[in-house]
């Protein structure tokens, strides 16, 4: 059980989200705190009886935590989190899914229209008052989405919202999921993940939107790399480990593929050596496909509904994990 009102201290812990400052303009009347840094946050953690973070939460915190009860993560990714260890603690866990959906599948979409439409050498070339001619070359010219097949892994509502996008250039889009019976949704049609390899021929756009399972973990290695087509694009908005990074860099030093736009990689700050950087058919984004200036309030939204819950003494959480 959460401690009363009046004793719960709340530590929003994020190196750039206002979670503090839009917590206060609420006027809740409960006791917060905010750190921007890890070596804070070990220092502070055991005043928490909430704990809302993300990227920064470490395990071995726990051990300094002993009022923890409840976390509610920032992100819908909680593969940072040992379950079974807080689950022994009686430690709560939710995450923050759907809580940027929209902005994802934006993202994803904004990826594969900057590609095809060669949006990033534009930019290059305004930077250097270089106007291109037009390309005679039909494998390199700018393209269309209309009538291209887009494989989207990982149906939920990430996935799916891209769907809808995708339909709208009127794409033909095929979905992959955990259990099909769940439905199509906005797509075409919709597979288990394990068939994914027999679909990846063709394939103009393989876009992954899943979480990271031991099912999802590199499932993008250097046999699906091989049975994508060369004028394939690769979409990565979900996490960096669903790929083999090094199989992804052989395959694009040797154009066996046509690019692709990462929002997520295997190691985060991506390292200043990778070969990724310098790839001129690479569109790297430093994993802000969820970033939208209404995320704060909408995690706070979520934070409020299982802080009542909690307090109600009801057993389920939105968006429950632990």
């Amino acid at each position: 059980m959460l401690p009363a009102k009046d004793d719960l201290t709340i530590c929003f812990a994020h190196v750039a989200y206002q979670l503090q400052a839009r917590f206060e303009a609420r006027k809740t009347g409960l006791r917060s705190f905010e750190v921007r840094a890890p070596d804070e946050l070990a220092r502070r953690i055991g005043e928490a009886d909430v704990l809302v973070i993300s990227g920064m939460w470490k395990n071995e915190l726990l051990d300094k935590a002993p009022k923890l009860k409840f976390i509610q993560s920032i992100g819908s990714g909680v593969d940072q989190f040992a379950q079974d260890k807080l689950r022994a603690r009686g430690v709560r866990l939710a995450n923050a899914q759907g809580v940027n959906a929209r902005a994802v599948a934006e993202h994803a979409m904004a990826l594969m229209l900057a590609l095809v439409r060669r949006l990033p050498e534009a930019r290059d070339n305004q930077g250097k008052h270089h106007w291109r001619a037009m390309i005679g070359d039909l494998t390199r010219r700018e393209d269309e989405l209309s009538g291209k097949t887009l494989l989207i892994v990982g149906l939920g509502t990430i996935g799916n919202r891209l769907a809808k996008l995708a339909k709208a250039f009127d794409m033909h889009v095929v979905g992959f999921r955990r259990d099909p019976s769940i439905g199509r949704g906005n797509a075409d049609e919709v597979h288990a993940i394990g068939v994914l390899k027999s679909f990846l021929p063709r394939a103009d756009f393989v876009a992954l939107t899943c979480p990271l399972t031991k099912e999802t973990e590199r499932l993008i290695d250097a046999q699906a790399l091989r049975a994508m087509k060369p004028s394939a694009l690769l979409i990565n908005v979900a996490r960096g480990r669903c790929v083999d990074e090094a199989a992804l860099i052989e395959a694009l030093t040797e154009r066996r593929i046509a690019g692709a736009g990462i929002d997520v990689t295997q190691e985060e700050p991506l390292a200043a050596a990778s070969s990724l950087w310098g790839m001129e058919h690479v569109l790297l984004t430093p994993h802000t496909a969820g970033e939208t200036r209404s995320y704060e309030d909408t995690i706070l939204d979520y934070l409020t509904e299982n802080l009542g819950r909690l307090w109600r003494g009801e057993t389920k959480l939105h968006n429950e994990i632990v």
